[in-house]
């Protein structure tokens, strides 16, 4: 499988791409495109037109959860399909792939919407959607993990504004939060959106469900912005007994928490432009 990053907070040194702070990445497995994410805007278009892949030949889209961090880029999809039909060229309809609660509307107080601005409807007509909240296996060795266990209790504790369902209105605690897993011989590559869930409950998870103890390489948000000194530490402590060979941690995690990282695994650079071959 080969991982291209479309969109990340921060571009790789000398690759004059766009970043922004979102996530969007381009999987290329036996002959399928994935796109995981496409985050907040038409960056990850802009970037992949310059790195020379053909955003209407996906197969798959999976969305990791509904922020608009994530889902902001949809529209722009939507329109560079559109405007393909339009012009008379061929474009695939991809499957949408998402948890059933990602196109909620989600709401936080002084922010406004904070969840996808493009309906399921509107997508639909470019798109086939799907929900699952079970895993999906896409192919032989890549899956759709679905709503993720919440085990660890340093972890996933928090909510982010409130989560609107036929009218009724809850805090969020982001249950539609997910992660996609290819299942190598070596082992797992186990790739985030923000990891609302915790990347320790993704990881136990992702185990779980590919029968798989080995961690190649975890990329992705891994939401440590200013976490408690709990959750860093249990956190440092899973890791270090996972073993992971190397992790590519990006988006939603601070510098102090990326140092701390370092000291109990490979911490490796991240940014737009990077691809990784496995």
């Amino acid at each position: 499988m080969k991982l291209t990053v479309l969109t990340d907070n921060n571009t790789l040194i000398d690759k004059y791409y766009l970043g922004e702070p979102g996530v969007s990445y381009l999987l290329e497995e036996n002959g399928s495109k994935v796109l995981f994410d496409t985050g907040y805007s038409d960056v990850f278009i802009r970037n992949a037109q310059k790195m020379g892949i053909d955003l209407l030949e996906l197969d798959y889209i999976v969305i990791s959860h509904g922020h608009l961090d994530h889902t902001g880029g949809l529209e722009p999809l939507l329109r560079l399909f559109t405007e393909a039909g339009l012009e008379g060229r061929q474009y695939k309809r991809p499957v949408l792939l998402a948890h059933p609660l990602a196109f909620k509307r989600k709401y936080q107080q002084g922010a406004g919407e904070i969840g996808a601005l493009v309906s399921e409807d509107r997508l639909a007509t470019c798109m086939e959607i799907r929900h699952s909240r079970d895993p999906m296996w896409i192919s032989e060795q890549l899956v759709f993990l679905g709503q993720i266990p919440r085990v660890f209790d340093f972890e996933a504790k928090e909510t982010i504004g409130c989560i609107i369902e036929d009218d009724h209105s809850s805090p969020d605690s982001i249950l539609d939060d997910t992660a996609m897993v290819f299942k190598t011989v070596s082992g797992l590559v186990i790739i985030t959106g923000c990891s609302h869930s915790g990347i320790c409950n993704i990881i136990r998870y992702a185990k779980e469900v590919c029968k798989e103890e080995r961690i190649v390489d975890i990329v992705g948000g891994f939401h440590l912005l200013r976490p408690s000194t709990e959750r860093l530490e249990g956190t440092m402590d899973h890791l270090e007994k996972t073993k992971p060979q190397r992790v590519h941690a990006c988006h939603c995690i601070d510098l102090m928490s990326k140092i701390a990282l370092s000291h109990a695994c490979n911490i490796e650079e991240v940014g737009v432009g990077l691809e990784i071959q496995y």
